[in-house]
């Protein structure tokens, strides 16, 4: 499928990454179709860029990358309100966001996904531990031109 961005212009996507969230993200209820777009070869981050709105995208990691021990603590209800029996058959994503020289993963509203069906959903945790804004990683600084740290 082909789809237009204002980031990286017109985008070649394969179907088995686009993904489906009925309900839509938070603050984006009406956008609903997005594809996962990796940003490099090794890289553990995504954009999930909106299929129908070139200048929707998030950047989204797989939050256990940065935080080993995160877990969802998921409803049965809605696992399967997702078609998922078992955790294992799901994949979340948290939307990453930066914070000066800081990455911060959204963990209290984790993106989960039927892998098989590719349909996801944006759940608001109400656990304490996690945060909107869990610092992930700090970016490297940028030395000038011409100087060696």
């Amino acid at each position: 499928m082909l789809i237009e961005t204002s980031r990286f212009g017109r985008l070649e996507v394969d179907d088995q990454r686009l993904l489906t969230f009925p309900e839509g993200i938070l603050g984006f209820p009406n956008n609903r179709s997005y594809a996962l777009v990796q940003t490099g070869e090794n890289s553990g981050f995504y954009w999930l860029q909106a299929v129908d709105r070139p200048e929707l995208a998030f950047v989204v990691c797989d939050p256990r990358l940065f935080v080993a021990d995160y877990r969802v603590p998921v409803r049965r209800e809605e696992l399967s309100s997702l078609g998922v029996e078992e955790p294992e058959e799901a994949q979340v994503f948290v939307i990453v966001n930066k914070v000066d020289d800081l990455l911060t993963g959204n963990l209290q509203g984790p993106l989960v996904v039927n892998v098989a069906t590719r349909e996801g959903k944006q759940l608001v945790l109400s656990d304490k531990r996690y945060s909107t804004r869990h610092p992930l990683m700090r970016l490297p600084s940028k030395q000038p031109m011409g100087q060696t740290a």
